[in-house]
């Protein structure tokens, strides 16, 4: 008896095969929460990337914890890696993921507002914890508590250089 594998690899089975590729690249959107973690993403962002746009937030970091609501609008909330201000929402529309990165012990207000952009376009988002190996507790567990309501999956890492290969297993 021919097992099933041998069997969909048969010529009479080829002719059901579809050519085309399985899907098109995920619009990956990497944002940077605060300062430190602005110098990992910029140094991820030197690689070459298929369909990955990084971006940053630590620049508005004041506005999205409400201590300068003058400034904020969500139309000009992030900037690019050459400090060029872009549009939350259209960045979100045109993403499939988005993750955010942060430090442990840093603020990740602008966790909130992302989350809620996505939330609403219902584009998945992972956050990312750098620096936990140098990290006290209790700066993971705040950490932690500003990131789990808004992203889908949570990391916690020890080493920077885990995000690259975590953006690589997610684009796949």
């Amino acid at each position: 008896m021919q097992s099933e594998s041998a069997r969909m690899s048969s010529a009479a089975e080829a002719k059901f095969r579809i050519a085309a590729p399985n899907s098109r690249p995920r619009a990956v959107k990497v944002i940077a929460l605060d300062a430190a973690s602005e110098r990992v993403v910029k140094e991820l962002a030197r690689d070459s990337w298929q369909g990955a746009t990084f971006l940053t937030a630590s620049a508005f970091a004041g506005a999205a914890s409400g201590s300068a609501p003058e400034r904020f609008s969500l139309g000009g909330w992030l900037n690019d890696l050459a400090g060029r201000t872009k549009n939350l929402v259209e960045e979100i529309a045109s993403a499939d993921l988005v993750v955010m990165v942060a430090s442990a012990g840093e603020s990740a207000g602008a966790a909130a507002i992302i989350g809620e952009a996505c939330a609403v376009r219902h584009v998945m988002t992972t956050a990312l914890i750098l620096g936990t190996a140098s990290s006290s507790d209790e700066a993971l567990s705040k950490m932690l508590a500003q990131l789990r309501p808004h992203a889908m999956m949570l990391v916690i890492s020890s080493a920077d250089e885990y995000i690259k290969d975590m953006l690589t297993a997610l684009r796949a």
